[in-house]
């Protein structure tokens, strides 16, 4: 996306696109993979670690962003795809490489509709297959 696109998908989640806003939504639009706080810290030299973790907190709350328990212990973040409201019927299965560390969205795949029992309700679902990625495969 250009900048001014970024920009405006901000702008209609109601987040104002101040320049770091600006600077992590660009970075997270180019990435495949599941970021952590640390990596986006490592990936900006000169960041302060509490307004990234703000800007992720908002990102999520607006939307953005959605998180990801990989089981690593570490939270992750990936960029929402479009029509995205983070409910559980938009969930999909994330893949985590047990050699290089990398989780993917497979967004192209929704985990299935779990039926629960009666007086039950679903808050979050998490869906993660291990194993080794295409790059560490060969």
């Amino acid at each position: 996306m250009s900048n001014q696109e970024l920009e405006d998908h901000l702008l209609a989640k109601d987040v104002k696109p101040t320049a770091v806003r600006l600077l992590v939504i660009k970075y997270f639009d180019n990435k495949t993979d599941a970021t952590s706080l640390k990596e986006l810290e490592n990936h900006f030299d000169y960041s302060d670690m509490t307004t990234l973790y703000r800007t992720l907190k908002t990102f999520v709350e607006h939307k953005i962003l959605h998180t990801i328990d990989d089981g690593t212990g570490v939270m992750k973040y990936a960029k929402c795809v479009e029509g995205c409201i983070c409910e559980p019927q938009d969930l999909h299965y994330h893949f985590h490489c047990l050699k290089c560390k990398r989780t993917i969205c497979l967004s192209e795949q929704s985990i299935p509709r779990v039926q629960l029992p009666e007086k039950f309700s679903m808050s979050e679902a998490n869906m993660v297959v291990k194993g080794l990625c295409s790059n560490c495969n060969d």
